[in-house]
């Protein structure tokens, strides 16, 4: 008997995608280092910061790591790690309420340790 032959094509890449992934991954990072460079608002840079480094994680694991042809591992890559990440957020944001009531206040006058 002759198995029959596997249709399941695994992806390969090409050097011009990868280059061209690679490019857009220089580029981001130059707009991030010239955000150092020049005064925005924190929040406005730390928002922009935050989404250029989003988007460079999202092309490395979806061409680099080639996840981008694989759904379920992907899938298998994203949720447990956003899983963690939730978890950690509501472990630790119980704290953020109570170090509200340690806030320092106005050093006492020497004339009340007398």
């Amino acid at each position: 008997m002759i198995a029959p032959e596997e249709t399941h094509e695994h992806f390969a890449g090409s050097n011009r995608l990868f280059l061209s992934v690679w490019a857009w991954l220089l580029l981001l990072t130059g707009v991030e280092v010239f955000l150092g460079y020049i005064h925005l608002p924190v929040v406005y840079m730390l928002v922009i910061l935050m989404g250029a480094s989003i988007i460079k994680a999202a092309l490395i694991v979806a061409y680099f790591m080639h996840l981008r042809f694989e759904r379920i591992n992907l899938i298998l890559t994203i949720v447990p790690a956003l899983v963690i990440c939730i978890c950690l957020l509501l472990v630790f944001f119980p704290d953020s309420f109570r170090s509200k009531n340690l806030r320092y206040g106005p050093p006492p006058s020497a004339e009340g340790a007398k």
